[in-house]
Order: C-alpha cells, then sequence, then structure tokens
C-alpha cells in the first residue's frame, strides 16, 4: 500500500471529501474542513534527571471550531507526528458532532516515550508542553484530555500549571482529571463503555447474542482492558487479548480481571495463566463475533482484513481500519462500528466533566452512566438510520451525520458565504 494512502490525514481528507459530495454541499464545506484551523507546533524544553535539556517536538491542532471550543486529547508516544495530530484533530470533530455535542475536534501530542522518563521528568514535560500552548487552549477556546500514554495524573499537572499561569483555578481547561480537582465519574471507564453499548445495539440490530459471544481486544491498555471486562460482565467469552509484548488466547474465555492483575505484576498479558501465545496477526484472524480494536492506527489494512472472520467490529482505537480494509470488511459482510462514534464515550464524558467544571455540580457515577448510555444510543441509532437509508458503510453514515451538523453550524455563522 502507498505510503500515502496509509498516512491517516490524506485518509480522513478523503473521507470528509467524500461527505460533502454525497450531501450535495457546497465546496467551501470541504475547502474549510479538509484542513485545521489553527496548527501549533512547539518546542518543548526539558530539564532532566541528570541536569541535562531535552527538547522534544510538540503540536497542538485546532480543527473546526463552527459549533463550539474544540476538544481532543494530548498523547505522549515516540511515534507523534504533525499529520497524525491534524488527522485526529478531524476525527474528533465527526466525532463530537456525530454524538451531538457542542464541540469541534482539537487534538495534541508529544513526541517522546514516556516510559523512558522518570516521574520527575514526566511532570516537567507536561507542564512545559501546556505552558506552550497556554496561549491557544483554555475552558472556552480549547480543552485537552487524556490519550495514549498520558492519563489523569499528567491532566492534573497540566491543570495546576495552566491555573497558575491564570493566577486562578481553572478545573475547566482539561477533562480526564482527578476526581479530587474536577474529574468526572465515569471518565475511566467512559471510552469502553460508550464502545460496548454500541456493540450491544449493533448485536440486537445483528440478531447476535451477547451471552456467549466470542471477544478479542486487540490492546490491552484501558480502554481494551475495560471493554473486555465489560464484555465479560454482559457474559461474553473473551478469546484472546494481546499489548505491545505479545498475545494471549484460550479459545475457553479468560477472566478479564485476572488479565489485569497479571499485566499488574508481569507489565504484559503473555504467559497469562492457562492461555497461549497469540501473534498480532493471527489474533486478528480469530473465530469470534467481536473483534475490538483497541490499539493505535492502521492495524486492519489491505492485507489481513479478509482474513477477518468477526461478526462485528467496534473500533475502541482511533483509525484502526485503512478505507481499503474497510471496504473488504464490508463486502465480507462484517458490521463494522467507526472509531468516530465506538470510541466517543470518552469525549462524551469529557463533556459531562467540563459542563459539572462550569457550573461547579457535579453527578453521581449512576447518573454519568445513564446520560452516557442515552446519548450512545441516541447517537448509533442515528448512524444505523443513515447507513440503512443510504445503504452505505456504517463508517459513511457516521460522517454523513457530522458533516451535515458541521456544515450547518459554518452556514448560519455565516462562513461559507
Amino acid at each position: 500500500m502507498a505510503a500515502e494512502q496509509r498516512n491517516p490525514f490524506k485518509i480522513v481528507q478523503g473521507q470528509i471529501r467524500q461527505a460533502v459530495e454525497a450531501l450535495g454541499l457546497e465546496p467551501s464545506v470541504y475547502e474549510i474542513m479538509k484542513q485545521p484551523l489553527r496548527f501549533l507546533e512547539v518546542a518543548v524544553p526539558v530539564k532532566m534527571d541528570d541536569g541535562s535539556v531535552r527538547v522534544f517536538q510538540g503540536y497542538r491542532s485546532q480543527h473546526n471550531d463552527a459549533v463550539g471550543p474544540c476538544k481532543g486529547g494530548v498523547r505522549f508516544h515516540p511515534d507523534v507526528y504533525a499529520d497524525e495530530v491534524k488527522a485526529l484533530s478531524v476525527w474528533m470533530t465527526i466525532k463530537c458532532a456525530v454524538l451531538g455535542l457542542p464541540y469541534g475536534g482539537g487534538k495534541g501530542g508529544v513526541a517522546c516515550n514516556p516510559k523512558e522518563l522518570s516521574k520527575g521528568e514526566l511532570e516537567r514535560l507536561s507542564r512545559s508542553y501546556i505552558r506552550a500552548i497556554s496561549q491557544i487552549v483554555g475552558p472556552e477556546k480549547d480543552i485537552p484530555a487524556p490519550d495514549v500514554y498520558t492519563n489523569a495524573q499528567i491532566m492534573a499537572w497540566m491543570t495546576d500549571e495552566y491555573s497558575q499561569i491564570s493566577q486562578k483555578n481553572q478545573f475547566g481547561i482539561v477533562t480526564g482529571k482527578p476526581i479530587i480537582i474536577g474529574g468526572s465519574l465515569g471518565r475511566n471507564e467512559a471510552t469502553a463503555r460508550g464502545c460496548v453499548i454500541t456493540i450491544r445495539e449493533a448485536a440486537k440490530k445483528l440478531g447476535i447474542e451477547i451471552r456467549g459471544a466470542r471477544t478479542v481486544v486487540q490492546g490491552f491498555g484501558n480502554a481494551g482492558s475495560i471493554a473486555a471486562k465489560l464484555m465479560h460482565d454482559m457474559g461474553a467469552k473473551v478469546i484472546a487479548v494481546n499489548d505491545t509484548k505479545g498475545g494471549a488466547y484460550n479459545p475457553n474465555g479468560m477472566d478479564p480481571d485476572a488479565l489485569m492483575k497479571h499485566k499488574a505484576e508481569t507489565s504484559s498479558v503473555v504467559n497469562f495463566p492457562g492461555s497461549t501465545p497469540i501473534s498480532n496477526r493471527d489474533l486478528l484472524a480469530l473465530e469470534c463475533e467481536v473483534l475490538i480494536p483497541a490499539a493505535l492506527e492502521n492495524q486492519l489494512t489491505s492485507e489481513n482484513a479478509a482474513d477477518v472472520k468477526a461478526k462485528i467490529v467496534g473500533e475502541a482505537a482511533n483509525g484502526p481500519t485503512t478505507p481499503e480494509a474497510d471496504e473488504t470488511l464490508f463486502k465480507n459482510g462484517v458490521f463494522v462500528i467507526p472509531d468516530v462514534l465506538a470510541n466517543a464515550g470518552g469525549v462524551t464524558v469529557s463533556y459531562f466533566e467540563w459542563v459539572q467544571n462550569l457550573m461547579n455540580f457535579y453527578w453521581t457515577e449512576e447518573e454519568v452512566n445513564s446520560k452516557l448510555e442515552r446519548m450512545m444510543i441516541s447517537a448509533f441509532n442515528a448512524v444505523y438510520e443513515m447507513h440503512k437509508r443510504k445503504n452505505v458503510k456504517m463508517r459513511d453514515a457516521a460522517y454523513l451525520v457530522a458533516v451535515e451538523r458541521v456544515a450547518n453550524a459554518m452556514r448560519v455563522r455565516g462562513w461559507l458565504g
């Protein structure tokens, strides 16, 4: 496959163009939405424990704020690069619009390996990054959140640094914070919970029984491990999982709680008692009812999509399926719940957290989960109805729903002339 086809920014631009053309919208809609309204590239200097100073490359992309402030995570990963961050910010615009949230898309990242940094170095990196982007973010401008290899503690450091710059507490500057400083109950599980809700709704439409459904999870991080647990709690059978070090397979099913404990103790799911090792390629090709890609982009490609035997693919990760793979899966009758819908639970509860911060009134976990359930079901049904009405893939249907909403906002604001 050509490098350009694998480039996530080129992929998402093609998706936007297709939606604009399918909806018969003005060409200016595509011209505005094909790139971020604002993209910032920053140097992130960090004093290391040995006294030296390293300068990391950081980014923040603000794609579109027609319906509200930008919203999106910050990832710390060695492979972060400009086009990836831009693409992820576009996907956030689509994701927020699919759910009907009053947000546009944003995304950020720092090219680094957090596993090689001490806690002190990680804190100084987090603070340096938020300082570097502080002029363009804020509770009413752009609200970051956790993403790959970032977490509540990192959000707490960023909140504190921004609050010091502002000379007042600014808990609404980021979401995904610890509960004690304005975090929302239910946020940690939200991405996985939203994904599992959409899988459950898809199973109903397809006549698949969740109880006993063989489930495979690629990527046993936060989203993957919680999705495995939630599927298990509904009676599904988790038969295979993997992480960056390898995989574990047991056709009789595995207990996700025990898997999490094993990973916490050994840093991997590899050698989980009762399991056999499995390669990533073989894991994706297993006979199963549900496959949950919860790792990084471009995991299902033209090389392996034909091997996928799952009935439902619920994309907990961002951009795990290339356009060629998507076409193959569609032709083979695999029901794909696209990332912009399947993993939108995280940004939905981030929205709830932000609302709670702004009004300084906080909800119970039951209230949060109940509101998330309603919004995920409503979004799933809107996309499913578009999918049936237009006879298009679920991914295409999600883009049609989202682009139309953003275009309407740009039109009434006068952006389209």
